[in-house]
């Protein structure tokens, strides 16, 4: 058993640093982002948080906004998970694995962005489990960095298993694998609804202080990652020998037109609640949908990120456009976009403008936040194309103990080669 896994370990190795020149460049170009994103780094940690646009009155910006877009893509694993081990749909269960492998590539990226915004970064360890000294149960921050790294442990040993199996030619265990599967489903909610209560939870900030911002979060994730999934899906059948059937895809496509609907609607709920009461409280309402004293900075961002839900919900709410490819992968185009805005531009920013004294600091991302996010999201695209490198070959039955990694190594197999 021992051996065979060093033997995993190491035909894996192998595997992932050979492959077409197509492979070569594409990796190349992650670490080269890589390379530029620790360049801008670098200069953060010579000069400090100064050199990002974030200040005293905008303390939270494009990095924690990408932090919780990468939450809610991770937690969108479920997806797959629901209809394939809740109601046993064969279609979907057979590719359940890549959405696994996407959570662990978007948690990758999560830690990445909490660790850059941090302006001491020597101070990490202080977050990290059986580690450092977590402000626990009372911190919420410690809750979350708890389910995150409990997620992330749970899908990468999922995910190992599966492709060891796979590797050694054998079946799995399912007494083992579904009830850590089934596991992943509360698990997968969590991650997002506590990352929800940390903003919900500051009662001074009144924008987050909403009992639905959790439902907004884990509608808008079960949109957005699998708006990634179906294009991936898409890739990997044009590239790859995977079998990944149509009825998957639309599967996922019709779940989420439900999510979509249940996330425009919680957000005109929200949007009607403020607008229409007229407290003091609307004024972040009007400063990112309507601008705020000649401030009209995340006023076209506020729009254009409705405008897009919307068209999507309607080309995944009617099967005629669903069915057709061109509109559905404009449909995820467009959630994706929307979803993105939504998290970033359309909730930290009206979250934390205007400030306690009335003030309006325009935040926009330095080139260094650019630059830095850059890197970070090369780090989670290398970690995926690595393990997809290795799984595709292994879930097709080419790359085994016995057959070796030549038979791995063949054109129609490498997901990058195309």
């Amino acid at each position: 058993m021992l051996r065979n896994f060093r033997q995993f370990i190491t035909d894996t190795i192998q595997i992932v640093t050979h492959g077409s020149r197509y492979y070569y460049a594409w990796v190349g170009f992650l670490l080269f982002l890589i390379a530029v994103g620790t360049w801008a780094y670098i200069g953060q940690l010579n000069d400090g948080l100064i050199v990002t646009k974030m200040r005293d009155q905008v303390s939270w910006g494009f990095y924690i906004g990408n932090f919780t877009f990468l939450v809610g893509v991770a937690a969108a694993a479920i997806m797959l998970v629901i209809p394939a081990y809740i109601y046993d749909w064969e279609p979907i269960k057979e590719i359940t694995i890549l959405g696994e492998m996407l959570a662990i590539s978007a948690l990758v990226m999560c830690l990445g962005f909490v660790m850059v915004d941090i302006g001491r970064p020597d101070r990490f360890w202080h977050i990290m489990p059986f580690v450092g000294r977590l402000n626990w149960p009372q911190s919420m921050l410690a809750w979350d960095v708890i389910v995150l790294n409990a997620y992330l442990v749970l899908n990468y040993f999922v995910v190992t298993y599966l492709l060891y199996c796979a590797y050694t030619e054998r079946h799995y265990v399912k007494k083992i694998v579904t009830p850590l599967v089934l596991l992943s489903i509360p698990m997968a909610v969590s991650i997002h609804t506590v990352t929800a209560y940390l903003y919900n939870g500051l009662g001074a900030r009144p924008f987050w202080n909403s009992a639905i911002l959790a439902p907004r979060f884990l509608a808008s994730a079960f949109c957005s990652g699998p708006a990634i999934l179906l294009i991936l899906l898409q890739v990997l059948r044009k590239t790859t020998k995977l079998s990944i059937k149509d009825e998957a895809i639309f599967k996922i496509a019709e779940l989420m037109a439900y999510t979509m609907g249940f996330n425009l609607f919680l957000t005109a709920a929200e949007s009607f609640k403020e607008l229409y009461s007229g407290t003091e409280h609307v004024v972040y309402f009007q400063y990112l949908l309507f601008g705020l004293k000649g401030h009209n900075t995340l006023v076209p961002y506020a729009w254009a990120s409705i405008i897009f839900g919307f068209i999507a919900f309607i080309l995944f709410l009617v099967p005629k456009f669903r069915t057709n490819w061109k509109l559905l992968n404009l449909g995820c185009v467009l959630i994706y976009a929307s979803v993105y805005i939504e998290k970033g531009m359309g909730l930290i920013i009206p979250g934390l403008t205007p400030d306690a004294l009335g003030e309006i600091y325009v935040y926009t991302p330095s080139f260094t936040e650019i630059a830095v996010a850059a890197g970070i999201f090369a780090i989670g695209f290398l970690v995926f194309t690595i393990m997809l490198k290795a799984a595709v070959p292994m879930m097709l039955g080419e790359f085994t103990i016995s057959k070796g990694r030549k038979s791995a190594e063949a054109p129609t197999s490498d997901p990058v080669e195309a």
